[in-house]
């Protein structure tokens, strides 16, 4: 009697849950009637009650059932993906041709084919067949494609699952698409021979200067692809693309330096820009404001990405192309500091578990360099690294990589804010410039992070003050960093070519050495040579195989580690100036900008030359001196005692002052 009771009561299906025990008559009430409220499946309110899973079997019965009751209600098919497979090309061919993603998730329906009928019709398969706003749509879309419409109702866990697949599959088509369709400039080397020199250039352009006014012109699709290819051979890291009033100039920067590649005819400046501008998928007609835009190319075989920024100007937009090619970085702390107290250190500080390490230096210094080789020692499975990045410029397998889009509301707060929900146990910001990112750093740091940023400042001391400048309170500062990395990039000499030298008295004294302690070292000069001493020298064959008369090959690092002491606590509290803090960090040992650089002309790496580009002027010399004058007489490296004239160490070659 209570089975015929229960199978009155309920529907078949139910009936057999509860005969196989799988649910009671109290559990199948509270499921229908939680069923009826929300709309949602009997099977995933039966699951979540009971706490046990349908067998398959059984998922196979309720949905046969379910859809021939939707069957029976709605007057239409049933589509069952499991019986009927289709695959996610023939629906990704009329998502979104037919039927926009937008109206695809807006009304729960997905267009599953065409069918050869008379006329032709479209089949639609839909979780609400009877929605009049979704057939209204549909009926509009059908009919300006001259078809007709053939529904079908689907499971709503049917169609969210055939959706998804689409997606998917649509952007492994369209990733797919985009790589086939980046153009190979590796071929364009073979074509670079005899255009080095902007006048054999200007005659390759001005082989048919009809073209040259039109982006797509052949001519000036050529030109754009060998000025890519050149840059690429010569390990380039900016192009820049410069109007003048006369001329065109082209400038490649190498190792950090400028130096004029080309110089092409004043009429094809506007097709040049606008066929980079297409490359970039940016907005050819707007020639007002600043726009920016990503380049894929292939190069060797190897994927590179050039970052494009087009600003208007005087004489016509300038574009600036900065190269990001990871494959031709190698991370590794090892491979960038070259003095073993300095990589000790910073190590150190990168094994913290919490805390906030900062990377301050200008642009192209090399501050992601440093940051991505710190996250690639860090890199193991027991650790969760996330980063928030504008843009991304390194793709290291096992982080989790966010990119800033600020047009979205997605700017490096906002991500810092979400990545602290995702359980993290490093996070890198790309770069700190407001208040707010700089407070959600800290806060981050200060609650079990380690957190790693970068600031745009003159040395190691200078971030103190630029965070105050930011807003945050010194408190917070001294409670969270556990220290700075300052960085410069110097050219390297090149070892095949450099010729040893003495320098004289006075341009030691400038640089703070004595010429009597420095007679044990050998400086050396680059072999620089101007245009026409190249030329002479190719024409004999002498000129250098690894710079090719540049003098210089590679670069090497700069660095000033200035570790949060509790001295540098207290300065930090008292809101001391930068010069009080340099001070007190250099009489903890901490090697500056201008010492480490100076190591590295002792050690044969560089010269007083590069010294004199990217530290002398930058660190200020006359008034580091001045500030460590204060020092006693005894060396701060080995402790030796010195006399009142020395002005370097004669033991250790460590300036005194």
């Amino acid at each position: 009697m209570q089975a015929i009771a229960l199978r009155n009561d309920f529907s078949p299906f139910g009936n057999k849950l509860i005969e196989l025990g799988y649910a009671d008559r109290t559990q199948m009430e509270m499921a229908l009637a939680e069923t009826r409220s929300t709309l949602r499946p009997l099977n995933q309110v039966l699951e979540e009650i009971t706490g046990q899973e349908l067998a398959p079997d059984l998922q196979r019965q309720y949905k046969k059932n379910h859809l021939f009751e939707r069957k029976i209600l709605y007057g239409v098919d049933s589509f069952d993906p499991e019986i009927t497979p289709i695959g996610n090309a023939e629906i990704g061919q009329l998502v979104p041709s037919i039927i926009s993603i937008d109206i695809a998730r807006r009304y729960q329906l997905l267009p599953l084919g065409k069918k050869e009928t008379d006329p032709p019709s479209l089949v639609v398969a839909m979780v609400k067949p009877d929605d009049l706003a979704a057939r209204d749509e549909l009926k509009r879309i059908v009919s300006n494609q001259g078809l007709e419409l053939q529904r079908l109702v689907i499971t709503k866990s049917d169609y969210e699952k055939l959706l998804e697949d689409c997606l998917t599959e649509t952007n492994k088509q369209k990733e797919k698409q985009q790589s086939e369709q980046a153009i190979d400039v590796t071929d364009d080397i073979a074509n670079l021979e005899g255009i080095g020199s902007s006048e054999n250039l200007e005659d390759v352009v001005e082989d048919d200067l009809g073209s040259t006014r039109d982006a797509q012109g052949a001519p000036i699709i050529n030109l754009g692809n060998k000025i890519l290819a050149k840059a690429l051979n010569e390990g380039v890291s900016d192009i820049h693309l410069e109007p003048q009033e006369e001329f065109l100039r082209i400038r490649y920067r190498k190792d950090g330096v400028l130096t004029q590649v080309f110089k092409l005819p004043k009429k094809i400046t506007k097709a040049v820009a606008a066929r980079f501008k297409i490359m970039a998928e940016l907005d050819i007609a707007e020639q007002r404001l600043p726009q920016d835009g990503k380049i894929r190319r292939m190069f060797q075989g190897r994927k590179v990405d050039f970052r494009v920024n087009s600003l208007p100007s005087r004489y016509g937009e300038k574009v600036v192309l900065r190269i990001l090619d990871n494959s031709a970085t190698q991370l590794g702390l090892d491979k960038l500091i070259t003095d073993p107290e300095t990589l000790a250190t910073v190590r150190e500080l990168a094994s913290r578990p919490f805390g906030l390490i900062l990377v301050t230096g200008p642009t192209g210094s090399g501050k992601s360099t440093s940051l991505y080789s710190v996250l690639a020692e860090r890199n193991t499975p027991g650790v969760n690294i996330s980063t928030a990045e504008d843009p991304i410029e390194y793709s290291l397998p096992g982080i989790t990589q966010v990119q800033v889009i600020r047009q979205k509301g997605m700017d490096f707060a906002s991500i810092l804010r979400a990545l602290m929900r995702q359980d993290p146990d490093i996070i890198l910001v790309g770069e700190t410039r407001d208040k707010e990112t700089a407070k959600t750093a800290i806060e981050a740091a200060l609650t079990g992070h380690l957190v790693l940023t970068t600031l745009h400042t003159n040395d190691a001391a200078g971030a103190i003050a630029r965070l105050d400048e930011m807003g945050v309170e010194p408190f917070m500062i001294s409670g969270a960093l556990l220290g700075v990395l300052a960085q410069r990039l110097m050219r390297r000499v090149c070892e095949e070519c450099r010729r040893s030298y003495h320098p004289k008295k006075e341009k030691l004294a400038r640089f703070g050495l004595s010429a009597s302690g420095s007679d044990q070292v050998t400086f050396y000069q680059a072999n620089t040579l101007t245009s026409e001493q190249i030329n002479e020298a190719k024409a004999k064959e002498t000129l250098c195989p690894k710079c090719n008369g540049v003098g210089y090959k590679g670069r090497v690092g700069v660095y000033e580690v200035m570790t949060i002491s509790e001295r540098l606590q207290s300065l930090i509290n008292e809101g001391a100036t930068t010069d009080r803090i340099k001070e007190a960090a250099v009489e903890e040992g901490m090697t500056t900008l201008l010492a480490y650089s100076l190591n590295l002309v002792r050690n044969g790496y560089t010269t007083l030359e590069e010294v004199e580009r990217v530290t002398f002027t930058d660190s200020g010399l006359e008034a580091e001196l001045k500030a460590k004058r204060k020092s006693s007489l005894t060396c701060i490296t080995c402790q030796a005692a010195l006399q009142q004239e020395w002005i370097d160490c004669p033991y250790c070659m460590t300036p005194r002052f």
